[in-house]
């Protein structure tokens, strides 16, 4: 009888010693998982002033690139993603023109629309950098989680009025000075006599407004372009600051 119970006591000492064993294990295995997760390459933290100085240095970047491309000679001519076309609403006039021979005059006007643009596009640097002074808090997050053209969208929502205003008066001094009207003139001209003998409707748009529209159109394109190259391509994070807020959004 006590070497019955001497043996149960070893088998329920066993059994014990057993389950601490593969508890002990078990716990093991469960904090071994969380520090794999741990030893993961961690995003680094960021401070609300980190992402806000680190989303204004970002669009500071991207807003001077845009502008120094875009307001040198040819900065929207050559550039065929941004290159002013002869006003679509006057497609019909261009073709007019060409067939009356007029094709020289259809260039040089397209090249003085573009270089009206390019004139123009150098008033946006101050406008869009008060726009980036007052970028708050909530502004920066919604920024930084935005996807690609977040910070774009951001600009346009602040400055697109202000940047009509201070285009356009500018736009109508740059057309005066290179004698826009006169490059369009006989190329309208053309065409509205055309017109009297086809009976349709003459066409004399707005070209100051035009210009403007489509100069700052091609302005944001450029922006936008910069500021996702930023989001994307770590060489285009050209300081740590750049590289610790965009990095963090990468990983």
């Amino acid at each position: 009888m006590n070497n019955y119970k001497l043996a149960l006591l070893t088998l329920v000492s066993i059994s014990l010693f057993s389950c601490d064993v593969i508890n002990q294990q078990a716990n093991q295995l469960v904090n071994s998982n969380s520090s794999i997760g741990n030893n993961e390459p961690n995003k680094p933290s960021l401070s609300n002033q980190e992402v806000i100085s680190g989303l204004k240095e970002a669009l500071s970047v991207g807003i001077k690139n845009s502008v120094n491309i875009t307001s040198v000679t040819d900065g929207f001519l050559k550039n065929q993603s941004i290159r002013l076309p002869f006003p679509s609403d006057a497609q019909k006039v261009k073709d007019k023109a060409i067939e009356f021979g007029l094709s020289n005059k259809v260039d040089e006007f397209e090249t003085t629309l573009n270089r009206a643009a390019e004139e123009a596009a150098k008033e946006a640097l101050p406008i869009f950098t008060e726009a980036i002074k007052n970028m708050t808090v909530q502004d920066g997050f919604a920024i930084l989680n935005g996807g690609d053209g977040a910070a774009t969208r951001f600009l346009k929502e602040q400055t697109s009025s202000k940047l009509s205003e201070a285009f356009l008066p500018k736009v109508k001094q740059v057309t005066s000075r290179v004698k826009l009207t006169e490059k369009w003139n006989p190329i309208i001209t053309k065409y509205n006599q055309a017109t009297m003998l086809t009976g349709g409707d003459k066409i004399n748009p707005d070209l100051d407004a035009y210009v403007t529209e489509k100069a700052i159109k091609g302005l944001f394109y450029m922006v936008e372009k910069e500021e996702n190259k930023i989001r994307k391509d770590p060489i285009a994070r050209v300081t740590d600051l750049l590289q610790k807020v965009f990095g963090n959004l990468s990983n």
